[in-house]
């Protein structure tokens, strides 16, 4: 990860398409903003929708606007990648999109270790001078495959059986996600990570520590879902750490941050 020094203070809005999210919880580039609901909520869907809305950027041909997305899929159904590929290949976002997939059939070394491919390839883009967004679909998988790992290798088992430092194991990965300064090229590394609840419980283990590692939380209420508010955003528990900097003024005034 980026040392201090080389980092920048977020400033720059990443652009999600989606106002409801744009609006209330701003994402910018080099931000961590945390997609957190239950099953069924539509979490991947703004993850996937975010990435072909910035198709429109990389058409427009300008390196300051273009950005490059990575999708990680970990521990997900064979089928449910295909069709997020399809989704990608049929919207012409493809051809700025990375898949790194660990379906739900790989070893539990698999499902650990992609995440961190992932963002070293956005690194690699990163360093030298591109934006990059990249979705991880979803960390309790990886959480779980590192607990699977952790038992096998008899660790002393902690809270709901993980390892002592599961901790460390999501704020190494979610702090390769920054701006970097023009020192280093001026790039950015955006993270949206997923994490699954159950019955909406936020106060679980995985969950509580990744909200603490990012800069923010999209909440998704399956109560909204149900009721056709689609996406289903929960906007009195979703926040932006990084707020009105990651917005342009047009966007300010008319959302009122």
């Amino acid at each position: 990860a980026p040392d201090v020094m080389h980092r920048h203070p977020v400033d720059e809005p990443l652009s999600t398409g989606l106002k409801a999210i744009d609006a209330m919880t701003p994402v910018g580039r080099g931000q961590r903003q945390l997609i957190i609901g239950d099953r069924q909520t539509g979490k991947t869907a703004i993850a996937i929708d975010t990435i072909i809305n910035q198709k429109a950027n990389w058409e427009s041909g300008d390196p300051k606007k273009q950005v490059r997305c990575i999708y990680v899929a970990i521990g997900q159904k064979g089928s449910t990648i295909a069709s997020v590929k399809q989704s990608l290949e049929d919207a012409g976002a493809m051809e700025y999109t990375t898949i790194v997939a660990s379906p739900a059939a790989d070893s539990a070394g698999f499902k650990y270790i992609a995440p961190y491919t992932g963002s070293a390839i956005g690194q690699h883009w990163m360093y030298n001078g591109k934006h990059v967004l990249i979705v991880f679909d979803d960390l309790s998988k990886q959480a779980e495959a590192y607990r699977s790992i952790s038992l096998l290798l008899r660790r002393p088992p902690g809270r709901e059986a993980y390892p002592g430092d599961v901790f460390y194991l999501h704020s190494r990965l979610l702090e390769r996600c920054a701006k970097v300064s023009d020192d280093l090229g001026g790039g950015s590394m955006t993270g949206l990570p997923i994490v699954e609840t159950k019955a909406n419980d936020v106060s679980a283990y995985i969950p509580t520590n990744v909200i603490s590692i990012t800069d923010g939380q999209i909440f998704l209420q399956s109560d909204l879902f149900n009721a056709n508010q689609r996406p289903a955003v929960d906007v009195g528990i979703s926040v932006s750490r990084v707020g009105g900097a990651a917005q342009t003024k047009a966007l300010k005034k008319v959302s009122g941050t």
